[in-house]
């Protein structure tokens, strides 16, 4: 079952959280995030990207990016800027985007409950993203990148959720540039963080990593250096997983691989219906994919036969990648290959025309969302989703509660 606790959280005073709060720090470049911190003294990407108060040559894995992080960080700490609650707490986090609405609970869950895979995983990670999160950790003695976990719908929590919006003020609620609303409420009453607590520990078997797989992997490598009961436990929101809506994950190719326009429509006619379309394709179904080539945007429907049926064999993710990207493009691994770029669903269509028709890319391809049944049966039978399956939407804000040890 799964461990969680609540913590004491280090966070903003409520007259600076909306300037604070700033995106994660790994959808934003440096130079994104020098331009996004830009005449905002108290936006947190001064601790999770601090290379933006050095010099833009300096190389953004350095010790004295680290140490800047750690400086200010102690700098907000010191101005008063930032707090630590004087009594472990759970957090309610309800963001509003585009006409819905999702709520979870920000807490730590446990480490031994990732090393004994309570903490479901689907996706592989690279040792060189660990290693940027793990030097930053140990330098600010600090968790500050929330890991998104999800977990099956249980009416007890949510209820639980309804109820204590309702009867409590908000801590923060804002909306972001962005156009989300950020709200938090703090659960301090004793008897309801025992509720939650006994919840997870009685009636939640499993929780399953939505997005955050390197944060979570740096936090359970970091915390076996320190001996304390802080570094057992990492920072997570888990959403049940009625709240959450996956979007797409589409991709571009920058080049068809020593094939011209009409050799390539031909060697996808043998495994998809390929059709031409008058408008953007965006797929309504499984196994459905749109393609833009040279102007034009087509729809490719995967011919029967020509995928397998297994969990993983199913995704679309995988039939694009078996039946296109390797045996036509001569991309074998999509993690390393220069030649394929991934684009977020949030981008929209728009984002796949702009790179073809600007020449960065020679082809797009636009994709059905992975489902969250998908997601847990994969993770439930403890195999691994091809890179770059899943993009959710809305994100959490950095900043807003950090877990320190």
């Amino acid at each position: 079952m799964a461990h969680i606790k609540p913590f004491r959280a280090l966070r903003p005073h409520n007259e600076y959280a909306a300037q604070l709060a700033s995106r994660p720090y790994d959808v934003l470049s440096s130079d994104e995030a020098r331009k996004e911190a830009e005449g905002n003294l108290l936006s947190f990407l001064h601790i999770t990207k601090a290379e933006i108060d050095l010099p833009a040559d300096v190389d953004i894995h350095s010790p004295e990016v680290y140490l800047k992080a750690k400086e200010n960080l102690e700098h907000f700490i010191k101005r008063k800027v930032l707090f630590q609650d004087k009594t472990p707490c759970y957090y309610i986090y309800e963001l509003q985007w585009k006409g819905r609405k999702q709520t979870g609970l920000v807490c730590v869950s446990s480490i031994d409950d990732y090393f004994n895979d309570v903490i479901k995983k689907h996706e592989y990670t690279r040792p060189e993203k660990e290693k940027d999160r793990i030097d930053h950790m140990r330098a600010i003695r600090a968790q500050t990148g929330n890991v998104f976990l999800a977990c099956k719908d249980l009416k007890e929590l949510t209820d639980l959720f309804e109820h204590w919006k309702k009867r409590e003020i908000a801590e923060y609620s804002f909306i972001a540039p962005d156009g989300v609303q950020h709200a938090v409420w703090v659960v301090h009453e004793p008897a309801t963080v025992d509720v939650i607590t006994n919840l997870f520990r009685d009636k939640v078997p499993a929780t399953y990593i939505a997005d955050g797989h390197h944060r979570a992997a740096s936090a359970a490598k970091v915390s076996q250096e320190f001996n304390t009961e802080d570094a057992r436990y990492f920072l997570t929101t888990i959403f049940p997983a009625s709240e959450l809506k996956i979007l797409d994950y589409n991709r571009v190719v920058a080049d068809l691989n020593g094939l011209d326009d009409a050799e390539f429509l031909k060697k996808l006619e043998e495994k998809f219906d390929v059709v031409k379309s008058t408008i953007p394709v965006k797929p309504t179904q499984g196994h459905q994919f749109g393609m833009f080539l040279n102007g034009t945007w087509y729809t490719l429907t995967a011919k029967a036969g020509t995928y397998k049926s297994d969990p993983i064999g199913v995704l679309d993710v995988t039939i694009l990648q078996e039946n296109v990207l390797n045996p036509i493009l001569g991309i074998e691994d999509p993690r390393t290959d220069s030649r394929i770029d991934f684009i977020g669903g949030i981008r929209g269509l728009e984002e796949l025309e702009k790179r073809v028709t600007s020449g960065s890319a020679k082809v797009a391809f636009s994709l059905h969302p992975v489902s969250m049944q998908q997601l847990f049966d994969i993770a439930d039978t403890g195999e691994v989703m091809p890179p770059k399956s899943t993009w959710f939407e809305p994100k959490l804000r950095d900043g807003l509660l950090t877990h320190r040890f």
